[in-house]
Formats: structure tokens, sequence, C-alpha cells
């Protein structure tokens, strides 16, 4: 079975270039979700995964950064066992694994919660990842 190819562009690149080629409301979220995201936890590494879903990770991915036309969806890979005293997540909420923050255009976004949730994702992963 052939795994997929990897990037041929550091993934920190590939998602300057989605952001650019954007060149809407939807990048100047992402850069700001993605500011927020190295903000909270500066040892987080940049993935660019199943052809082109920028995502962050340490311990294993804690969230990606998908972009559509009528919004920017954050999917948490452990959002269901995260605490959000918040109420950030507002979508996938019936999923038993994952959970997502869909923000459209205009929409307000706290970012001390989702900074807050970011280490939180990042704790979850680094417990896990040491039993």
């Amino acid at each position: 079975m052939a795994s997929e190819p990897g990037p041929s562009k550091p993934a920190g690149e590939l998602i300057d270039e989605r952001i650019a080629a954007l060149g809407d409301w939807r990048g100047e979220v992402l850069t700001r979700v993605r500011a927020i995201i190295h903000a909270a936890e500066p040892e987080i590494t940049e993935a660019w995964k199943w052809r082109g879903v920028p995502t962050w990770e340490r311990g294993g991915v804690v969230c990606t950064g998908e972009t559509y036309k009528d919004k920017v969806k954050l999917t948490f890979a452990n959002g269901a066992a995260l605490a959000d005293p918040n109420g950030l997540f507002n979508a996938s909420l019936d999923g038993n694994v994952r959970r997502a923050i869909d923000i459209c255009e205009g929409d307000a976004l706290d970012e001390a919660a989702l900074a807050d949730l970011i280490r939180r994702a990042v704790e979850l992963n680094v417990t896990k990842k040491r039993r």
C-alpha cells in the first residue's frame, strides 16, 4: 500500500500560501487563529495533512484549520475530551471524539478562551502520550 507523498515545501510555507490565496476574511481569520495557537503553545508544530489541511500538532494532532466558502473550521482531534467552559465548540458536537469551532465572517473570537482550549488540548495529548 503506497502512502500519500509528502508536501514539497515546509508546512508553514504551504499554510502561508493558502492564506494568501484566500485573500479575504477567511485568510485574516486563519492568520489570527494561527497566531493565537503559536502564542498559546510555542512548541506546537505545523503540518500539512490530508492533501491540504493546515494542522497544528504537539503530542499528536491538536487541531486543524479548514477553510470553506462560509467559514473557517477549527477541528480539535480530541475535542470531546476537553472542558469547554467558554462554550467555543459550536460544531461536530454529536461525535465521540472530535469537536469543532466554526468561525463565520464577522464572528467575534474570544482569543483568551481559544488559547486556553489550545493549552488544554496539548496537555491532553502530552498526558496521553506519556501513558
